[in-house]
């Protein structure tokens, strides 16, 4: 980091923010592998929170590979700085004290670790969306595991990419055995669990 640049305090603290907001800012962080619904569940969960009126944002992966990210592939080096900058915008929208869900393969689990790192305890919550290989492929309308079995798609996650699961994240979500309302319960009663909304 160059020398003459100098984090500047917001005058507005956290704790002012979540006073003002009724809940505490974290962040949601979905991972699984593509098709294993953890976009779905993230927009379910940030529709949930909306209505009792919480402060939200989602950042999808596709989303943010049309701005942000748009000038990365899909190497291993080119998927670490993707989270890494996710990482980063994540932490801006905590400060701001605003629940951020994110939805991200993440295959990596050194990438998430550090992602972790950048929070204080109990403001990262890594929930693991946790489904088969053949339900993925299933629910793939888009085609990518045909794809990417043909070759067409190198470095695929689950087919010629390897995905790294969470070994202790905060939450399991069974999404080939659950349906997403299910999901979507279970989130909220971690947040209730972990004090960062009320309970009802």
């Amino acid at each position: 980091m160059p020398e003459n640049i100098i984090w500047r305090p917001t005058t507005v603290t956290r704790l002012e923010r979540s006073n003002q907001n009724g809940h505490k800012s974290a962040v949601l962080w979905f991972t699984g592998l593509s098709g294993s619904g953890k976009s779905t569940i993230a927009h379910a969960v940030e529709e949930k929170l909306f209505q009792i009126g919480c402060q939200t944002v989602v950042l999808d992966g596709d989303n943010v590979r049309h701005g942000l990210c748009a000038d990365l592939g899909f190497s291993d080096q080119d998927r670490t700085e993707n989270i890494r900058r996710i990482g980063e915008t994540t932490k801006l929208f905590v400060e701001a004290g605003i629940i951020t869900l994110t939805a991200f393969i993440s295959p990596f689990g050194a990438d998430r670790e550090k992602v972790r790192n950048l929070f204080m305890p109990g403001e990262f919550l890594e929930i693991h969306c946790r489904c088969a290989l053949d339900c993925c492929e299933q629910r793939d309308v888009k085609g990518f595991y045909q794809k990417a079995r043909a070759g067409e798609i190198k470095e695929f996650t689950g087919i010629s990419s390897p995905y790294e699961a969470p070994e202790n994240p905060e939450l399991v979500l069974h999404t080939d055995q659950s349906s997403v309302e299910e999901c979507v319960q279970k989130v909220m009663h971690l947040l209730q669990q972990r004090c960062i909304i009320p309970f009802d």
